[in-house]
């Protein structure tokens, strides 16, 4: 079936303006080139600038690279956002959304970290994960000298990064060293059996565009490596296997009534009312994955959302 009726009349004749990657065929490589040029024009993020630095790594792994997106300057210590990109964890770049983190640097006055992670399948889990928590200890240990006021660091990150968003708040509250006052999970990737014979849901409306089930299997085996279901790392790699989700930081959802992954959006909201975490769980209808880098009314309202909700996130208790 197609469901290019149900999707929002403003962005319907561009949804097929995403890089299309099939895994059987098509090159990794190739798909990594055009998501993020093409992601860079949607976001207009060439006209934007931002300072880029080398931070300490995990144990015995690369330096990372992130880039600093400055809020305008103020006279009091500012909030900071720990974010991560999508791309499914084997494709993007930081760069790709500078043009959506520096404006949202500048609406709400934090300091935006976005973390060049190691991508899938040259680096599985938990390479990727270990860096993005890197970036996080960085950020922490460094917020005096960044002025950052180190009770307000929350993470964020949407799609593939929204996973990695999402492991990095369970690792912080289980290492126990670093306080999170917030998670914004936007359309995050948590269920690593959607999109395969195991899902534990199967809407056909959802997954037809953007990101579909064979590009969704075919990265979770890319990012899952030989880790084995027992493992004690499995509900870091996919958080929707985490058995235990108290304690998190007061956490916002948001995702598309057509995204593949609404079910694991809405299923993870759920557990988290259900372990007393507080939680906003907005489900856009008529909304593709990745919707809210096409213009229209529709993102402009995801938009404002994501300010508003960053901003309470962020708010001095």
């Amino acid at each position: 079936m197609t469901t290019l009726h149900l999707v929002d009349a403003a962005q319907r004749d561009r949804v097929g303006a995403f890089p299309a990657f099939n895994p059987d065929h098509d090159d990794l490589m190739d798909f990594r080139r055009t998501l993020a040029e093409g992601t860079t024009a949607l976001l207009n993020s060439d006209a934007v600038s931002y300072e880029e630095r080398l931070i300490a790594g995990p144990k015995d792994a690369p330096d990372v690279r992130v880039l600093l997106f400055h809020p305008p300057q103020k006279n009091q210590t500012m909030p900071a956002i720990l974010y991560i990109h999508g791309g499914g964890m084997i494709a993007g770049t930081p760069e790709m959304q500078a043009g959506t983190l520096s404006r949202l640097a500048q609406e709400t006055g934090a300091l935006i970290v976005s973390v060049d992670y190691r991508l899938a399948p040259e680096t599985p889990f938990p390479g990727g994960l270990e860096d993005v928590y890197a970036a996080l200890v960085w950020l922490h240990h460094q917020a005096s000298a960044l002025g950052v006021d180190a009770t307000r660091i929350m993470v964020m990150g949407d799609s593939g990064g929204g996973c990695l968003a999402a492991a990095t708040a369970l690792l912080a509250r289980d290492r126990g060293a670093i306080p999170l006052c917030g998670q914004f999970l936007i359309y995050p990737m948590l269920d690593l059996r959607t999109g395969g014979p195991d899902a534990p849901s199967d809407d056909p409306t959802t997954g037809e565009f953007v990101w579909t089930r064979a590009q969704n299997q075919h990265a979770w085996s890319a990012v899952r490596g030989n880790l084995a279901d027992n493992d004690p790392m499995f509900g870091y790699l996919s958080p929707a296997f985490m058995q235990d989700l108290s304690g998190l930081p007061p956490t916002i959802i948001t995702t598309g009534s057509l995204d593949l992954f609404r079910d694991e959006d809405v299923t993870f909201a759920h557990r988290l009312w259900q372990a007393a975490v507080p939680t906003d769980l907005i489900v856009y209808a008529r909304a593709v994955h990745g919707f809210d880098m096409l213009a229209s009314s529709l993102t402009d309202r995801a938009k404002r959302d994501v300010t508003d909700g960053v901003r309470r996130l962020l708010a001095k208790t």
